[in-house]
């Protein structure tokens, strides 16, 4: 184990660039999945629901994961975490490969989202580290980012290379490999403070500075994370009842669509006021869902697309949004608690609607299911819209 920072130094590009591109490859790789989603179905015969848990277990991995190990490269080292984080990752990428079932599908999920939520905490501090006037924002870009171009990225694997259920797994493979000699190479910044114990131990609130704050954002932060986990997981399948197309590649460039709109988004309005940026979070959330809504309807591609591109810019404006209003203002002593709180509303946002979304749609149609979680997030946003009257 490290017991001081490397006095090794090298530039700080390659201490900025090499986490921020570690972090996007963990999220490509929890995106990646979802164009095979339906290839597994094809094969296994399982339900909506049961995709939609083989999802969400990922969601409630990952941030039991954040909650416990997410500051411990603060006492342990950076370089530690992330080359367990990339061989627990790794571990998951050789399950996927070798799946040949649900319970398998459901164990590397799992393991991949322990992986991740493990891997966030200690490249974002790196990130940090390295680059803390710009830290913040990289850290916001890049996870989204690696969400868009797992989603695309894997469907064309899927789509033009033999072998659909490994390639894309073996290719991560490989660059986790190349991820991995990074880590070690990279200069150790950790501070590597005592207490380790202590912080495995989640440490969950909202300071009474941020309540008001975090209740007012509340709404809008469930409707955007709810969204992105309804298209990570349901979304390829809504694009075959809408087009009437197999092609999963048009479902990778959904997820692509939503996420690559989001990552533009939250880089271009870096310097807009963070309320005007929450409020137009909010209204295109509002009408890229009823735009989508109005083509899984009329059977539409292009608005369905549309709809995308709108209710994306949304998604990103609002996670901006959200954390530049409510983070700054918990005392510094407090922050991690707040951050924490966050995180449980935005993962159990994630994950708990696309279950139920996944279960309704047994019962119903999927194109039902959509139109009625559409409309619900629609009434979430525009309910954030609406000025909060002080108390």
């Amino acid at each position: 184990m490290l017991t001081a920072p490397d006095t090794r130094r090298i530039s700080s590009g390659p201490a900025t660039v090499l986490p921020a591109a570690t972090m996007l490859t963990f999220l490509a790789a929890s995106s990646a999945p979802t164009p095979l989603y339906h290839v597994y179905q094809a094969r296994w015969a399982f339900s909506s629901g049961m995709l939609t848990v083989i999802f969400g277990v990922y969601a409630v991995c990952l941030l039991l994961a954040l909650l416990t190990v997410g500051s411990l490269s603060d006492h342990v080292g950076r370089r530690p975490v992330i080359l367990g984080a990339l061989a627990l990752d790794a571990v998951a990428m050789l399950i996927f490969s070798a799946a040949d079932g649900v319970p398998l599908l459901i164990a590397a999920r799992m393991v991949q989202g322990i992986a991740t939520g493990a891997a966030t905490g200690a490249l974002a501090a790196a990130i940090l580290d390295a680059e803390r006037p710009h830290g913040p924002i990289v850290n916001s870009v890049a996870p989204i980012a690696g969400l868009a171009v797992g989603g695309l990225g894997s469907a064309a694997l899927v789509q033009f290379l033999p072998w659909p259920r490994q390639t894309v797994y073996l290719v991560l493979l490989v660059v986790f490999a190349v991820e991995a000699i990074g880590a070690i190479v990279v200069t150790e910044t950790s501070p590597m403070m005592p207490g380790a114990r202590q912080a495995i131990r989640p440490n969950v609130g909202i300071p009474a500075a941020a309540r008001s704050a975090f209740a007012a954002i509340a709404l809008l932060n469930i409707a955007a994370w709810a969204l992105g986990g309804f298209y990570l997981s349901l979304g390829p399948s809504l694009v075959r009842v809408v087009t009437g197309s197999n092609s999963i590649l048009l479902g990778g460039l959904l997820v692509f669509t939503l996420a690559a709109a989001g990552a533009a988004t939250i880089w271009l309005l870096r310097t807009v006021a963070a309320g005007r940026v929450m409020r137009f979070g909010a209204a295109a959330l509002a009408i890229g869902i009823a735009v989508t809504i109005t083509a899984a309807q009329t059977g539409s591609q292009a608005l369905l697309f549309a709809g995308t591109l709108i209710a994306g810019t949304g998604f990103g404006a609002s996670f901006q949004g959200v954390t530049r209003t409510v983070f700054p203002l918990a005392p510094a002593a407090e922050r991690g608690k707040l951050v924490a709180a966050f995180y449980v509303l935005s993962y159990l946002a994630f994950a708990i609607p696309a279950v139920a979304a996944g279960v309704i749609a047994t019962s119903v149609s999927l194109l039902t299911t959509a139109t009625g979680y559409g409309v619900v997030l629609i009434a979430l946003a525009v309910t954030a819209l609406i000025p909060r009257q002080p108390r």
